[in-house]
């Protein structure tokens, strides 16, 4: 079952997101396995917001286990994601 994930990051900057982006591409596994779209842009709350599509909840938690070192590497520490299942998902 695809789902939607939002990540919420207090304090997040655009710096930090295109780092952990650079990093990403120093690995061989990004994009992971089940990602079916990717979005970001700043929250309007001084964070950042992420909203990624899925395949499923458990190949994303996967991928926030292996992320997650380079994401505190880029000084993330605090992310607040919520998962929801997705009835649909068009990607153009």
């Amino acid at each position: 079952m695809a789902v939607i994930v939002t990540v919420e990051i207090p304090g997040g900057t655009e710096e930090q997101y295109e780092e952990i982006m650079r990093l990403f591409g120093d690995v061989d596994w990004f994009p992971a396995d089940g990602l079916i779209a990717h979005a970001a842009g700043p929250d309007g709350e001084g964070g950042w917001k992420v909203v990624d599509f899925w395949d499923s909840e458990d190949r994303f938690l996967a991928f926030v286990e292996r992320a997650r070192p380079i994401m505190e590497r880029a000084g993330i520490s605090s992310m607040l994601p919520t998962v929801q299942q997705a009835v649909n998902v068009i990607v153009r």
